[in-house]
């Protein structure tokens, strides 16, 4: 048998494809330097307040589970996101993420080069 007739059928669903973050803020380039792609996995407990921080480098977050809502010191930017929904992250924008009556897990893909810190508290 051919290893085509044997393979499982393959599906595949795009969980977020965006030119902008979740405050609407396009994307303009990526950092200059050797790429170092990061994943990592985090949990925040429940009702919790985030630090103030940025992220140099564009980042997606995938939600596995509970809420969260990622808001801008201004109070006029923010969006809730909850399991199964991908957050956009800003770059260079400060930021925090607010949590509900649950942890939250995400598993958080970085773009940066290497050398790069992830995020930058304030």
């Amino acid at each position: 048998m051919a290893a085509a007739e044997t393979q499982p059928d393959i599906k595949s669903e795009t969980l977020l494809q965006s030119s902008s973050a979740w405050n609407g803020v396009p994307y303009e380039a990526y950092s200059k330097g050797a790429p170092e792609l990061s994943v990592l996995r985090i949990t925040i407990p429940p009702h919790s307040k985030m630090k103030w921080h940025s992220h140099p480098m564009p980042n997606a977050a995938y939600i596995v589970s509970g809420e969260i809502t990622v808001e801008e010191p201004s109070g006029n930017s923010k969006r809730h996101f909850t399991a199964g929904q991908v957050v956009p992250e800003t770059v260079n924008t400060l930021h925090r993420g607010v949590t509900g009556d649950q942890a939250v897990v995400l598993i958080v893909f970085y773009a940066g080069v290497k050398g790069m810190p992830l995020s930058e508290a304030h």
